[in-house]
């Protein structure tokens, strides 16, 4: 796998290609939520106070409702909350289909533990510690929080001569390979000879020399020999 790129194939034998998002981002979606909240508080707030007891209690009553169903609401109704929405995330279940209403409302309910002890210190700790980036809700919920891409040309891979692979690679290993291949123009120097050198092993090669390698094997293998 290729950074926080993560590839599932559907039923019907299509490969998706998801990037999971991390603790920063995520963060600055949760910022701009906590933002919106706080307005639809204070919009609530102001007129509600005028009606004395009864207003206070109203409030509150609508306040616990936009606290705990405001994100359950917008994942169920467009896939993100606005905050992720306008950082370009989405929130799906972890075998990459659309989030379930179930799956939302566990994610969201947890959001208590993941809180603690403060400012979602536990949250944070079990994304950094989890390989997909999921926080206490995620994985009870089962979903992950991903980057909503728009569609985009495929990019043609690197006209080299193709060659045949040393040994035989495992259907994950060829799709890493057409991945990295495909990826190259959007990458750094330094960041592609980064990730060539993972495969020295395979390519017997480092630096650039491993970089053309696997643009060979890449070649090779899309050509379906």
């Amino acid at each position: 796998m290729l950074d926080t790129t993560r590839s599932y194939e559907t039923p019907e034998g299509i490969a998706l290609g998801i990037r999971i998002a991390g603790p920063v981002v995520r963060a600055c979606a949760w910022a701009i939520d906590m933002l919106i909240r706080i307005g639809l508080y204070l919009a609530i707030a102001i007129p509600f106070s005028f009606l004395g007891g009864l207003g206070f209690g109203l409030s509150l009553v609508v306040f616990f409702l936009i606290e705990w169903f405001y994100p359950v609401f917008f994942e169920l109704r467009q896939g993100a909350t606005p905050g992720k929405k306008a950082m370009g995330l989405e929130v799906i279940q972890d075998n990459g289909t659309p989030v379930s209403w179930s799956a939302s409302l566990i994610r969201n309910l947890l959001r208590a533990a993941d809180f603690l002890p403060f400012l979602y210190a536990t949250g944070l700790v079990s994304m950094l510690l989890s390989r997909n980036f999921q926080r206490l809700g995620d994985l009870a919920a089962g979903t992950l929080v991903v980057y909503r891409d728009k569609s985009s040309v495929r990019h043609e891979l690197p006209d080299v001569a193709p060659v045949h692979p040393p040994h035989p690679l495992t259907r994950e290993e060829q799709r890493t390979l057409l991945t990295f291949a495909e990826r190259t123009p959007l990458l750094t120097g330094e960041r592609r000879i980064e990730l060539a050198e993972i495969l020295s092993d395979l390519t017997g090669q480092r630096g650039e020399a491993a970089v053309t390698a696997l643009h060979a094997y890449a070649s090779w293998l899309a050509q379906g020999r």
